[in-house]
């Protein structure tokens, strides 16, 4: 389980290949300049609700992750996830869609061209 911890105050557990996730989507909007929100749901041990943080290219962020291994990337995730950036709602953690193999989407592609 590793942590999100925003501007050395808020801070939020999330497992290790979320936060990667989370972390490429971050890291992109920063890179052209993008601010937008980032809100997570709190553990109900500390009380519940949610938190919200403005992200912007100022921002100080660590991203502290618990394995030392880089897991693998689900583009349909990323894409997900920075969908929800780009929106009026902000960054927020999604469930892990499942990601097409290529197979899928050559047979889909092929299907279209029929």
């Amino acid at each position: 389980m590793g942590k999100f911890i925003y501007e050395g105050g808020p801070k939020v557990e999330i497992e290790d290949r979320a936060l990667t996730h989370l972390q490429l989507v971050m890291t992109a909007k920063l890179r052209r300049g993008e601010p937008f929100t980032f809100t997570w749901k709190e553990d109900v041990g500390t009380g519940g609700g949610r938190t919200s943080v403005w992200i912007h290219p100022g921002s100080s962020m660590v991203f502290k992750f618990f394995g030392s291994r880089a897991p693998a990337i689900n583009r349909a995730w990323v894409d997900a996830l920075a969908f929800g950036a780009n929106s009026p709602t902000g960054l927020y953690l999604t469930p892990e869609p499942v990601e097409e193999t290529r197979l899928e989407r050559d047979s889909e592609t092929a299907s279209i061209r029929a």
